[in-house]
């Protein structure tokens, strides 16, 4: 099964192999910024409707803010991408130039905001095909699991692998989306201007958004500006995958991000200024729409690239209608590949710091970090579970993490270029560097006012768990430092060299006399200990007395001793003997040997070796105690009725006592 999902294991010295070209490296990294322009025009009029059709003369101020943010952001990564080319991107700008700190409420921010980016992105998917197939709406929740699953496993195949894949629907989109434009507008200067299903349609106003007027109106205003910075998600993706891309990896990676800019810009402003030209409607309640046909209940409003596709191409049942439907559910859906590239990278880096479990660092079969894949996809999807796929609802804990990252690294970003100015005296790199820092400062400023207006904007609408998540993100890695720091200080080698023990005790452990029990006795005392006892725990009075009998029928050279078991629990009975003869030697080394014996079917593992499992769980734990496992593979076919008389035979009686 796991060679159907995943694919034939690949060497590691075929790692150069799954670099990316540009070409692929766009829908790879770039997926999520270039597929948000499919929903931030719809966030910005979903709150400005709030208070009816009174307030929409404010998006096109708030989509040039956007626009010009979204152009800053590009600027200044394309200085992180040349600066920091190892891929650790705002994690390690903070980490350089502010501190491990702010590195760590970096990394923090990031991998919420990618956990997020999963499950808005495969939410929104599933809108657009639910505005084409309205009759999927009661399936929401199982369409979002199920292509979460999807995902996962394309990305447990590799990054090139799946960058093939998901290329073709990302450009379908944006050709999709450039079409829709250009003919949107090529009609409108035809005197023929696209109507929507929505154009007539009147809106009821919350009561409590009526007449709003001074600060409210204002923060009316920033909460429409902070939904619609979902544009920016992800625009940070490339700046940490650049050793993904083939040499010469910054430029490649810098020009990549270039063009993504671009065409994320281009969409957005056609969108936006084809929405509020043939004047969409588009709200939170659909019940709040008057003139809406059906039952506004059960029924979901069409998306505003669906109403517009469906005015521009001439009807809800045109070829071109479903193509751009279609290319928009499949590039948000593919859009979380964006967050399934970039967090498994920042697993990887932070585990490799000691931040993170160690497991997350290790490549899989097919060279990805797919340990980080799959702790992705849990999370995101009981997120989708737990809000039932609403892209309203999770669009709010959304957007805070980004802009978190966005600020630190652009202060971080700052202090590099003041770092360099000091060692750099060629009259053109200083210029160079003073405009860079130029950028980044501006791009700092802009950034954190943007996270202060998302914070406050946000906060009471489901943010807050964001706010509380970080900081506990924080702690735990920190604390996860604290334990492997811990741990290589315990283990660093002492001076002087190995310590030799003063004396070995050797403890079998004996159930009964079977062929394991005697392959552990000769294994015993083949290794010389000073003392070997062969222990037992009278747990039945009768067992006890039948296996003493046949031990010394058989003249077993090693004397059994019986320890007692009160309650009937082998691990008390063993573990209070080997207590008491650590406590008469506290600096000798104690060998306890379990014999084992191994079966071939995994169910078979259900009915054996259950104490023994128990046992060693609770001997590891005390000092100066070793334990060693002595196997007995069972033949898997029928049993040997002579195999008893083959018993191993013990070696002469060595045993220094």
């Amino acid at each position: 099964m796991k060679r159907l999902v995943v694919g034939r294991r690949i060497r590691s010295d075929r790692l150069g192999e799954q670099q990316l070209p540009k070409r692929i490296a766009l829908p790879v990294f770039a997926s999520d910024p270039l597929s948000s322009v499919a929903y931030a025009t719809q966030e910005i009029l979903l709150i400005l409707t709030l208070g009816g059709m009174a307030y929409l003369s404010m998006a096109p101020w708030i989509a040039v803010a956007i626009v010009v943010l979204l152009a800053v952001v590009v600027l200044s990564y394309r200085q992180v991408i040349h600066a920091y080319p190892s891929g650790g991107g705002s994690y390690e700008v903070a980490s350089r130039n502010l501190g491990a700190g702010a590195g760590l409420v970096v990394a923090a921010a990031l991998l919420v905001d990618y956990v997020m980016t999963v499950a808005v992105s495969v939410a929104a998917g599933v809108d657009n095909i639910i505005s084409a197939a309205p009759e999927l709406n009661a399936y929401r929740v199982l369409l979002n699991l199920g292509f979460v699953a999807l995902l996962t496993a394309m990305n447990l195949r590799g990054v090139r692998e799946s960058g093939r894949v998901f290329a073709v629907p990302t450009y379908l989109f944006v050709v999709g989306v450039l079409i829709l434009i250009a003919v949107g507008f090529a009609e409108m200067l035809a005197g023929h201007p696209p109507v929507p299903e929505s154009a007539g349609w009147q809106i009821t106003p919350e009561p409590d958004h009526v007449g709003l007027t001074g600060i409210a109106l204002v923060l009316l205003a920033l909460r429409a500006f902070s939904s619609g910075c979902t544009a920016l998600t992800g625009a940070e993706a490339i700046s940490n995958g650049v050793p993904a891309f083939r040499p010469p990896k910054s430029e490649n990676a810098a020009r990549t991000m270039g063009l993504m800019g671009l065409l994320s810009i281009t969409m957005f402003s056609g969108i936006t200024a084809l929405a509020l030209l043939t004047h969409v409607r588009y709200v939170e309640n659909t019940c709040d729409l008057i003139g809406f046909p059906g039952d506004c209940a059960t029924s979901a409003q069409r998306t505003i690239i669906a109403q517009l596709a469906a005015a521009v191409f001439g009807g809800a049942h045109s070829i071109m209608f479903y193509y751009i439907q279609a290319a928009t559910a499949l590039i948000l859906i593919l859009a979380a590949n964006t967050a399934y590239n970039g967090f498994p990278l920042l697993g990887s880096i932070l585990a490799q710091h000691r931040y993170l479990p160690r497991q997350l660092h290790t490549r899989g079969d097919r060279l990805a970090f797919s340990n980080g894949i799959v702790l992705l996809a849990v999370v995101a999807g009981g997120l989708i579970w737990l809000y039932q796929g609403s892209v309203t609802a999770l669009i709010q804990l959304y957007i805070l993490g980004v802009f978190t990252s966005f600020t630190l690294s652009q202060t971080g970003m700052v202090r590099h270029w003041n770092r360099a100015l000091l060692t750099r005296h060629d009259r053109l790199d200083r210029r160079r560097m003073h405009r860079s820092r130029l950028i980044n400062a501006f791009g700092a400023v802009f950034t954190g006012l943007v996270l202060i207006v998302v914070t406050i904007t946000k906060f009471t609408h489901g943010a807050y768990l964001v706010v509380i998540a970080i900081p506990l993100l924080f702690v735990m890695m920190r604390a996860i430092r604290r334990h492997y720091d811990r741990v290589a200080a315990q283990l660093a080698p002492e001076p002087g060299g190995m310590v030799l023990p003063s004396r070995i005790h050797a403890v079998v452990l004996v159930s009964q006399l079977h062929r394991p029990t005697l392959r552990a006795l000769a294994y015993a005392r083949a290794t010389r200990p000073d003392t070997l006892t062969a222990l037992t725990a009278a747990i039945t009075p009768d067992d006890v007395r039948n296996l003493q009998d046949e031990w010394n029928d058989r003249g077993i050279p090693v004397a059994l001793t019986v320890v007692e078991a009160p309650y009937r629990d082998l691990t008390e009975s063993v573990l209070e003997y080997v207590a008491g003869v650590h406590h008469d030697h506290p600096r000798d080394l104690i060998v306890v040997y379990i014999p084992e014996y191994v079966v071939s079917r995994w169910w078979e593992h259900l009915l054996h070796n259950q104490s023994a499992l128990r046992l060693k769980a609770r001997l590891l734990f005390q000092r100066n105690v070793m334990v060693t496992s002595v196997p007995w593979q069972l033949d898997p076919g029928h049993a040997d009725a002579r195999a008893v008389t083959a018993e191993p035979r013990l070696p002469a009686d060595t045993v220094r006592t």
